[in-house]
This record gives C-alpha cells, structure tokens and sequence, in this order.
C-alpha cells in the first residue's frame, strides 16, 4: 500500500563539510524554474548564531567528514 499524500523524497541541495576547528562550509545549488543554476558558499563558524540548527538538519557532522545537504522544509 502507498501513501498518496506523500511527497516524493527529494535530492541532494548541495554538500556540506567540517573544518577541524568545526566550521561547516555548506556547497549549495538551486535551479530556478527557467532552468538557471546559482551556487553558492556559506561558511558557518561554531560562534555562527545559527551553527546548531545548520548542524541539526546535517544530522551531525565530525570535522573532516563530508555529506550530502538534504532540503530544507518550506517556510510557512
């Protein structure tokens, strides 16, 4: 049986990775809906007022280990 309501899981926004002093440097891309691709850099230091939120939605990070960024939730 499958959930009709249920929404498809969607893809990778892009990689995330710890410094050894613990700054997450998070890769991102986005595609508009006429197809154009923006990239962009954001370094989040552990002093970053929203460093452990970031950290939450990784699920967790270790300095040198790297995974993939999964969507953010729509704001309301």
């Amino acid at each position: 049986m499958t959930d009709q309501g249920a929404k498809p899981l969607s893809r990778s926004i892009g990689a995330a990775q710890m410094l050894e002093d613990g700054t997450l440097v998070l890769d991102l891309q986005a595609t508009d809906a006429t197809g154009r691709i923006g990239d962009a850099r954001f370094y989040y230091p552990k002093s970053h007022k929203q460093y452990r939120e970031i950290l939450d939605h990784l699920g967790g990070l270790k300095p040198g280990e790297s995974k993939p960024v999964p969507p953010w939730p729509d704001a309301r």
